[in-house]
């Protein structure tokens, strides 16, 4: 048995424009179906979060309207909750990246908060790039790769090809016009190559050992591709 570490949001809220605090945390279905995937194939998860606090989930994520219905919301739900892992996270700065065959970084608009300009997780998906292992990341959680700056102070994912939360789909969310940046565009302009999909369509996006999805119906298709390089 291998471990997958996830790196995930310590905040529970997405500062906007005007100051004021949008609630949010990390999304769940990106949290759930990869991890029931990885569960499935045997594979231990270890979660990592600033600081070692606790991941908060986006309450918006749990609703029937986003998970086609309410059996499928209470799916979600009972699923998260089963997920002991989420109480226990390690800090990132005790991450040992030996210790992992995988790394994969959920989504939801808490990683635009934080892991956008934590060093460490810079550093953890840097260090993650460079071992060849699988590097899994999605929707939002690009936002994570910003951080991720060489001694020169270019990007380390410049000229990667990857998929991410689009702009077009900020904008259908209602949350575009209320940001102080769109991930998509911050992406280009770190030298990201963005490969946009239709809106809210799966978009998964294999470049070398990195593997990324656009938003929450990509991530089962993304645990996919991080178990063909897993076995």
């Amino acid at each position: 048995m291998s471990k997958i570490l996830f790196v995930m949001t310590g905040v529970d809220y997405w500062t906007l424009a005007d100051g004021t605090k949008h609630p949010t945390g990390f999304w769940a279905e990106e949290a759930v179906a990869p991890y029931e995937a990885f569960k499935a194939a045997g594979h231990e998860i270890v979660v990592a979060t600033p600081g070692g606090v606790v991941p908060t989930v986006d309450k918006g994520s749990l609703g029937p309207e986003v998970n086609g219905g309410q059996e499928g919301a209470d799916k979600v739900a009972a699923a998260l909750a089963s997920i002991t892992e989420l109480q226990h996270p390690i800090t990132l700065a005790d991450v040992n990246l030996d210790d992992y065959a995988a790394v994969f970084y959920p989504g939801g608009h808490g990683p635009m908060e934080d892991l956008a300009v934590n060093p460490t997780s810079g550093r953890i998906l840097i260090d993650s790039l460079a071992s060849g292992k699988p590097l899994a990341v999605v929707c939002h959680a690009p936002a994570a790769l910003l951080a991720a700056e060489k001694e020169d102070g270019s990007n380390a994912f410049a000229g990667y090809k990857v998929a991410a939360f689009t702009n077009a789909e900020e904008t259908q969310a209602g949350l575009a016009d209320r940001a102080k940046w769109l991930l998509e565009t911050r992406l280009v302009e770190a030298g990201v190559e963005v490969q946009a999909g239709e809106p809210w369509v799966p978009n998964v996006v294999v470049d070398r050992n990195l593997v990324t999805g656009q938003n929450p119906s990509s991530s089962a298709p993304l645990a996919v591709e991080v178990l063909k390089k897993l076995a």
